[in-house]
């Protein structure tokens, strides 16, 4: 039976796993240096860019959700790169900030994306066209 559909070959879903898995794998080494995880990571990112959120804004930033961030946020806060307090209006609401360890990090960070467009050998052009149709494919896939 040959069914064009079903070949391997002929779908996205597969070249983009395969490459997402390929990316996380080339990240392991380099983060390795400044004792993260790949997602650890996003989570430092999404708080260098943006200090002091709830967990629901880190939570979107992230695209995370809150039972894949609470136990991130808990390794983060043992190694003391973040913390957090009540929000005074909702005593409930944890705000996530970042340590000063947390924020003197982002300096050695900062080499990590130039290391990895080395690895990604891709033009310019080709990095944001990839980086814009992904983004577009996430959307259209979490309005469906």
């Amino acid at each position: 039976m040959k069914n064009e559909d079903i070949k391997l070959s002929n779908q996205l879903c597969h070249p983009l796993y395969s490459a997402a898995n390929a990316l996380v794998r080339v990240y392991g080494p380099i983060l390795e240096g400044i004792d993260l995880t790949y997602p650890q990571y996003i989570v430092m990112m999404a708080l260098w860019e943006k200090d002091g959120v709830n967990l629901k804004t880190l939570s979107e930033a992230t695209f995370f959700d809150s039972g894949s961030l609470t136990p991130l946020i808990k390794r983060l806060m043992d190694k003391g790169l973040i913390k957090y307090t009540s929000a005074p209006e909702d005593q409930r609401q944890k705000i996530i900030y970042l340590t000063k360890k947390g924020e003197k990090l982002s300096l050695e960070a900062g080499k990590i994306p130039e290391l990895m467009m080395c690895q990604l050998q891709l033009t310019m052009n080709e990095f944001i066209t990839l980086k814009n149709l992904t983004e577009k494919l996430r959307r259209n896939l979490n309005q469906s």
